[in-house]
């Protein structure tokens, strides 16, 4: 966080301190167990859990003080409205850096992908200058603004992932940091069943654009007719990506290794770059280029873009990360979260190991959630497309559902799926049933927390 105080948060946000004034040097958290010596702890008081039960914790830690509700043993902001609050101080503390000087700010948004494209242009801005990025996926109305205030006066990029779960939910994002540069990944159906159809997830999408002042620019999926469709509604300058002739960064030539990692050529204004790309998954290519078009628009070249991305080799977790046993068995743990599209991906990923390599292919899959009306013919779908795939086995992952007998009905006469009804059962299973070289797709929402299928995988036998 920009040096500040605890007397001038108070006077930022309208709110009265409770105790000795400080200054605050570190970042804000709302997990006391995170605090930093000269932070900011935010207090909420939740159904079942106070922050302000923990302020002493944060102060133990070295915290400066706490923005709350009410008074506590520690130095204490006190304001109505926490979470008003913290996204002011946001705001403010983002519009003093600017006055600094130089600084970007680059906001993602997408139906998939956009944590991973975050986390590659993350990498590729840190080799030019200071930058501060998303944490995992940490988008929402409480992230964003503790993602703004880890910003410091040494800070030149600044990338910002926004979620969105309804109209308007991506303007109110963008109030708090207004973008210079917007990167729209895809318009697909994960969420749909909150939005109600595609048209209206673009139109949600599209506030990201619809933020950009005329010195700014918007940078737009070709490949995908209702994201390039959003050049109409920015005031700002457009720079588009894609597999496509007319793409100003266009990827071209992309091909898989037997794991699944692509290689690929990025051109852009005449120069070509080549990239092979650590990570597993043809999709991430897309993510790649979609970083590298972000990249140029604040400047920094095609070449040292491409290094960048030549580098990078993890991103967040639980995102196609391979682990092999010492055993041979290898485990692609994708399970931080799923809708139609990244399982699509995934499952795409898994079936061309699989051919690739002769490997027996295992997919482990449970519910993508909230997809509405629309889910039972999501996960038919997603069952057919195992079996039209080619993938070996399927193991279906959770108690009775629409999701759990669309999987099912969607694999029906191919082979026999099998269920499991819990992360015990299904462990169970695999452990019988896996043996090297076998490949096994774990993928699900985060809510179905089948990364612990992972770990019951691994515990017992041991990696490389």
């Amino acid at each position: 966080m920009i040096a500040t105080s605890l007397s001038e948060i108070a006077a930022l946000v309208g709110g009265a301190l409770h105790g000795a004034d400080a200054p605050v040097t570190a970042p804000a958290v709302i997990d006391s167990r995170l605090a930093e010596p000269g932070g900011l702890f935010v207090a909420f008081a939740g159904e079942h859990v106070d922050g302000h039960d923990y302020a002493e914790v944060a102060r133990g830690a070295g915290a400066a003080g706490v923005l709350g509700s009410r008074p506590t043993d520690a130095p204490t902001v006190v304001v109505d409205d926490v979470q008003g609050a913290l996204q002011t101080l946001a705001r403010q503390r983002l519009a003093r850096r600017r006055e600094l000087g130089p600084l970007h700010v680059v906001a993602i948004t997408g139906s998939q992908g956009k944590t991973s494209a975050k986390d590659l242009l993350g990498q590729v801005l840190r080799r030019s200058a200071p930058t501060v990025a998303t944490q995992g996926s940490f988008n929402n109305e409480l992230g964003l603004p503790l993602t703004v205030l880890r910003a410091d006066e040494a800070t030149r990029y600044l990338v910002l992932e926004m979620g969105a779960r309804g109209i308007g939910h991506l303007a109110d994002l963008c109030a708090i940091a207004p973008p210079d540069v917007s990167l729209v990944l895809n318009v697909g159906t994960a969420h749909i069943g909150e939005f109600g159809s595609r048209d209206a997830i673009a139109q949600a999408k599209g506030e990201l654009v619809e933020a950009l002042g005329p010195d700014g620019t918007a940078v737009l999926n070709a490949d995908d007719h209702r994201v390039a469709a959003m050049a109409a509604r920015t005031r700002g300058h457009v720079r588009t990506f894609g597999e496509g002739e007319g793409a100003d960064v266009r990827l071209h030539d992309l091909v898989v290794d037997d794991l699944g990692r692509p290689s690929f050529a990025l051109t852009a204004s005449g120069r070509t770059e080549e990239v092979d790309l650590r990570l597993l998954g043809r999709h991430h290519a897309g993510n790649a280029a979609a970083a590298a078009a972000a990249a140029l628009a604040v400047g920094v070249p095609l070449d040292r873009a491409a290094a960048a991305l030549r580098e990078v080799t993890a991103i967040s977790r639980w995102r196609m990360e391979l682990t092999e046993r010492a055993d041979g068995v290898r485990i692609v743990n994708d399970a931080y979260n799923a809708n139609p599209e990244s399982v699509r991906a995934a499952l795409e990923t898994l079936a061309g190991i699989g051919r690739r390599t002769g490997a027996r292919t295992i997919a482990v899959l449970g519910e993508m959630a909230e997809l509405g009306e629309t889910s039972r013919a999501a996960h038919e779908a997603t069952g057919a497309l195992a079996r039209e795939l080619g993938v070996d086995h399927l193991v279906v992952v959770g108690e009775d559902s629409p999701a759990v007998w669309g999987l099912l009905e969607g694999a029906r006469g191919w082979g026999s799926p099998h269920r499991a009804r819990g992360v015990r059962e299904a462990v169970d299973h695999l452990r019988e049933t896996v043996r090297a070289p076998d490949v096994v797709l774990v993928k699900a929402s985060h809510s179905v927390g089948l990364e612990r299928v992972v770990d019951g995988l691994l515990a017992e036998e041991g990696t490389t």
